[in-house]
């Protein structure tokens, strides 16, 4: 009996074991096309924060994808995007060539087209606007945080991506592009965009006297690559210039490079936990302090709906370590971490590895940031802000005089 038993056992083995390899090729025995499939499923497998893959089977996603006929690379990059949005989740994305190197260029301060942030809002399928860039065409147009992209050139961007979104709204510069755009409950208008080649300059730093006051005002558009070593030279600057107290404005700052908001943190904090990251695993990551400030002077940082991701960051972290008082509106509550992968010719991944948390263990994802003080945005412009016009400037100097 235990020898039939385990003959039994033996033939079940070698039948499935025929039949992984009958169903799924050696990796050498795949074409180039597929081989660019197979490393983006496999990178995806092993860094993506969902290890339930959407509540699907990834392996058999793997399979039937590898099963298509892969005739070209173009056709490899149709079943890439066809087997991401099986997760559902808009941050994960495959970049084509120019989407990559134009995403690379973006992080190391440079920007071309209408100056638009964009992403999808939760719970559907929209464009969303994260923040226009200050100075930018789409923010004199007056385009604002959570105006939802209709239209881009008379195609509806429900049948788009949000990189192929993006581009559609980048172009040689002085070319124009036709938005359809809807503010809240409003009726949808019609704004036509020149675009322009957008330098991000990340830091705006001036000294103000309020009150009898020296204030040092920053305002940070954007965490690029030289954002910390900018504004680290700007407060060492209005300090030598005898400033007080200091005004950090991150209002419609969408974000950037995680590390930059992390070596900008260190330079508020001597101590503390910065951020907690969170894998797959219900791993946490701490991230802390280094004894690095450069100044202990009081400080408010000003936030609203079109701070997110490496902003909310930063400003988490000052708020729970009582390192200033936030004064604004709540943010937009975008607390995921996406890391870029190298695929070959030149294509990329962009992968949501993991999740921020607040060192109060606060998610922002969907959630934002409460500010200390709820002060509603008032109608300015660019030129308006940090100015009499500026209720939640006058907010934060008004804090700063209490703290003095």
């Amino acid at each position: 009996m235990v020898r039939a038993s385990s003959w039994f056992g033996w033939i079940l083995s070698l039948q499935v074991a025929l039949f992984w390899c009958w169903g799924t090729p050696p990796a050498a025995a795949f074409t180039p096309e597929q081989q660019l499939v197979l490393q983006a499923w496999r990178t995806i497998n092993q860094a993506y924060y969902d290890d339930s893959f959407n509540h699907q089977n990834w392996w058999l996603t793997r399979d039937r994808t590898l099963k298509q006929q892969i005739p070209t690379e173009e056709a490899a990059y149709q079943a890439i995007t066809k087997m991401i949005a099986s997760l559902d989740e808009p941050f994960t994305r495959l970049l084509r060539p120019e989407q990559y190197r134009s995403l690379q260029v973006n992080t190391a301060g440079e920007l071309s087209g209408v100056g638009l942030q964009i992403g999808v809002k939760a719970g559907s399928k929209s464009i969303e606007v994260i923040a226009p860039i200050a100075g930018s065409p789409a923010a004199m147009a007056g385009i604002l945080p959570r105006d939802i992209i209709v239209e881009i050139d008379a195609t509806p961007t429900s049948e788009l991506t949000l990189d192929t979104a993006a581009a559609k709204m980048r172009g040689a510069t002085g070319t124009n592009v036709s938005l359809i755009v809807q503010t809240s409950d409003q009726s949808p208008r019609e704004v036509i965009l020149i675009r322009q080649k957008i330098e991000l300059n990340p830091v705006t730093a001036k000294l103000h006297t309020e009150n009898g006051r020296k204030i040092g005002y920053l305002r940070l558009a954007q965490f690029s690559a030289k954002a910390a070593q900018e504004l680290g030279e700007n407060i060492t600057k209005l300090k030598q210039q005898g400033a007080t107290g200091y005004i950090l404005d991150l209002r419609n700052n969408p974000g950037g490079l995680v590390q930059a908001g992390v070596e900008i943190a260190r330079q508020w904090l001597n101590e503390g936990t910065i951020v907690y990251t969170v894998d797959r695993r219900g791993a946490i990551d701490e991230i802390d302090a280094t004894g690095t400030a450069l100044t202990d002077a009081p400080l408010a940082v000003l936030v609203n709906e079109g701070t997110a991701s490496a902003s909310e960051i930063l400003a988490g972290a000052l708020q729970d370590n009582g390192r200033a008082t936030l004064i604004g509106t709540k943010t937009f509550g975008k607390g995921l971490i996406q890391s870029l992968f190298d695929l070959p010719n030149g294509s990329g991944l962009a992968v949501t590895v993991a999740k921020y948390e607040t060192p109060n263990h606060h998610d922002i994802h969907k959630l934002g940031i409460t500010p200390d003080r709820v002060v509603p945005n008032s109608e300015i412009t660019l030129e308006s802000a940090a100015t009499a016009e500026d209720t939640q400037y006058l907010a934060a100097v008004k804090e700063l005089g209490n703290n003095s």
